[in-house]
């Protein structure tokens, strides 16, 4: 008989806290500060920083870093306002860096 497993889900590199789900994928083809990062259209168990201005490679938008809300690293940002028309699908969505999330029940 086969497992019960919950949702397939990412946690925070650190402590596992669950911060993401891998239904919330929207895009893992994004460039983090880091290295590659996936576009989520949820993020759960994270604070919200700052809002500022910051010139990414797609042009200039207003974002929030986001840390996990348990051991407080910073695991990507939020995506507050696109100034680019094409890019405003990005507003209200979270950047998470893949090395800084973990899988969980996959």
């Amino acid at each position: 008989m086969a497992e019960l497993v919950g949702p397939r889900l990412y946690s925070c590199c650190n402590c596992r806290n669950h911060v993401a789900l891998h239904d919330d994928v929207i895009s893992k083809s994004f460039q983090g500060r880091n290295g590659r990062a996936f576009l989520f259209s949820h993020a759960m168990n994270i604070t919200v920083g700052p809002k500022e201005d910051r010139h990414l490679m797609t042009g200039l938008h207003t974002v929030a870093d986001v840390s996990c809300c348990d051991c407080r690293v910073v695991l990507g940002w939020k995506y507050e306002r696109a100034y680019e028309e094409t890019q405003k699908y990005k507003e209200g969505k979270f950047i998470l860096e893949k090395s800084r999330i973990v899988k969980e029940n996959w």
